[in-house]
Formats: structure tokens, sequence, C-alpha cells
């Protein structure tokens, strides 16, 4: 365990330096939301204990914990009432009794988004009819494999994802990045370390501009894009979790993570020119693993209600609830309970089915 942990580390070291001068704080952002209606319930503390094919996002070491031979599961969320739409399908199979695969997709994208370069001529007429529409839309596929190791308890996961970016037909942008991942459970206890793009993911963007949009940019004082790469820096979630069984039939489940980031100092509850932390914490409370009711806090930040005034804390507050009959569980989250003023509430549903249900090694 102590060389995986250290192996980790070194690709996270090794991206940061490959890059250091081509920093980009936010970088494909779309890929922090979260998958699936029971992390999202959780306030995304779930990298310790996830163990459903929602581990090609979370954890890929999770997939060696799935108990049916093979496994779906599809979520839906809007966000911005209804504006953006996020959406992920997920598909995982046992290999052997060790090892286990999973396919990941995921799209985040706004459609019908009107284009008014043609709304004004060159002699100053409106004409509506010649408005157009567009989508923007963030899609990410990902391969996953993990695999149980030697010592009773710990697992370890990778994955690779393929990043495909679109803005219209203005922007494009493909992009290719690597998370790693381990799991080791002990009696009641769980542990979990997620490395994000441990060596750092880089999109190309090109750009594709016609004379009149060209022309329209330059008359309105609009910067001119040029190709370019984007580069997303490494990151490092650790998570503890541990079941509290209360009596035959009742069962608890509490998990905190820690986000850490290593690219300047963030808004977050501790932050440093070298690192920045990002605390979440999740609840889970079953009856005899039918029903299940959840709730966590999360993405708590140091903001500035106005300027001048001094830092204030804000946080992230989410419930959900599940339910799960044979081979078929139901989860639904309700997002951003806490704060209108900066998102509209976010409903997530997602489904997930079980096939040729097998028992545990």
């Amino acid at each position: 365990m102590t060389r995986i942990v250290w192996l980790l580390v070194a690709c996270f070291l090794l991206g940061s330096s490959q890059v250091k001068a081509q920093i980009r704080k936010y970088s494909n952002e779309f890929l922090s939301i979260g998958a699936g209606a029971l992390a999202h319930g959780m306030s995304n503390a779930t990298v310790a204990s996830v163990d459903d094919n929602t581990a090609n996002y979370w954890n890929p070491a999770g997939l060696t914990q799935i108990e049916s031979n093979f496994q779906v599961s599809a979520m839906h969320a809007e966000y911005f009432a209804g504006i953006a739409k996020f959406d992920y399908l997920s598909f995982a199979k046992n290999i052997d009794e060790k090892s286990a695969f999973g396919i990941g997709f995921l799209r985040f994208g706004i459609d019908d988004i009107p284009n008014t370069i043609d709304l004004i001529d060159s002699e100053g007429n409106v004409n509506y009819d010649r408005i157009t529409n567009f989508s923007a839309a963030d899609y990410a596929f990902l391969l996953s494999y993990a695999r149980k190791l030697n010592k009773e308890g710990l697992s370890f996961g990778a994955n690779a994802k393929v990043i495909y970016r679109n803005i219209g037909g203005f922007a494009t942008a493909w992009g290719f990045g690597l998370d790693a991942g381990i799991q080791y459970r002990k009696d009641k206890w769980r542990f979990g370390a997620m490395g994000r793009d441990i060596t750092s993911t880089y999109n190309a963007w090109s750009y594709t501009l016609d004379e009149r949009t060209l022309e329209v940019f330059q008359l309105t004082g609009n910067e001119i894009p040029s190709n370019g790469l984007e580069i997303t820096l490494p990151k490092l979630i650790l998570g503890a979790a541990r079941e509290f069984p209360i009596g035959e039939r009742f069962g608890l489940l509490a998990e905190v993570n820690m986000l850490n980031t290593f690219d300047g100092k963030r808004n977050t509850v501790i932050s440093s020119k070298a690192i920045s932390i990002d605390p979440s914490v999740g609840f889970e409370a079953d009856y005899n693993q039918m029903i299940f009711l959840r709730a966590g806090v999360g993405n708590i930040q140091r903001v500035q209600a106005e300027i001048g005034q001094q830092l204030e804390t804000s946080l992230q507050p989410n419930i959900g609830l599940g339910i799960r009959i044979k081979g078929f569980q139901l989860d639904y989250a309700l997002t951003d309970i806490g704060d209108q003023s900066v998102a509209l509430y976010s409903n997530v549903f997602s489904l997930k089915i079980d096939f040729e249900k097998r028992e545990k090694q």
C-alpha cells in the first residue's frame, strides 16, 4: 500500500512540475460536478465508500466491490432552472474474482443558445430572422480497470479519460488524462485516495471563425481567440468512512473527504500558496439496505459578500434518498439547498440495475 501511495504522489509532483508555467486554475470544471444521485446526496463525500459503477468517476478501485456480474446506471440532473443539463451513463463488469472494468460517459451542455452575430447587418438593420441557435457541450469518456491486491481489503484502480468540448461550430477541444485511486477496507472502516489528472490533463483548443464573426469581434472590441493548450493540474482526494450498525435492520455510514489542490490559493477553509483543502462530509442511513436517507455538507468557501467586508464562510448542504428493490435502485438528491442566491435548486436522479447477482469473494 505504501508503494502505491508514493507512486500517486510522484505522479502529482511530475504533473505539476511539467506545466508550472502554464497553470490554469479552473479547467474542465464539468468533471468536478459529480456523478450519481447517491454521491450528490452525501455532498460528494464518497471516495472511500463508493462500491458501484459510479466508481468509474469517483475512485476506480471501488469497482472491485460490485456484487453483481455486471451493472449499469444512468443519471440526469438540471442546473440553473433547466438551462444546463448534466447526464452520466456507466457500465461495469467483473472480469474475475479479483478484477473488474468499467466504462463511463458524461455530457454537460447548454442547448439552444441564440447566435446574434448576424442580427444587425452592415447598414444597421435589425433582422431577427438571422438569429440561429447553437449548443455548448462538454463530453468525457472514461475507461477504468480495478484489481484487488494481495493484501486483504486493498484495491487499486485507474482510468483513462478522453475529453471533447464543443462550442457550436466556433471552437472545439480534445483532451486526454489519467486518474488513479486506492481503497482499503478493514472491519467497519473504509479508506480511499483518488488522484485526478495525475500527469495533468491537456486540452488542445482549435477555433474556426468565419469572416463575418471576425469582423463583429473586431468592431465590438472582443479578443480574437487563438489555438492553444488548456492544462488541468493534479488533485488529490483523501477519504475515510465508517459503518455504524444500529440494531438488526438499521445502519449508518459516515464519510469525510478532503479535496487537495496544488495550483495556488483558493477560497477554501484551509488555503495557502502550496495547497488548498476543501473538506466535505456525508451520511447515509439505511433500513435493511432497502431504504436510504442521505445528507451532507460540502463546498465550504471563504467568500466576500461585498467589497471591503470581511470574508465569510459559506457552505452547501445537500440531501437525498434512495430505494432498492432486488436488482433495481432509484436515487434522488436535492443540491444547493442552502443559498438560492448562488444557484437555484438542482434535482438529481439516477437509476442503477444489477444483473446476475453473485456473492462477494
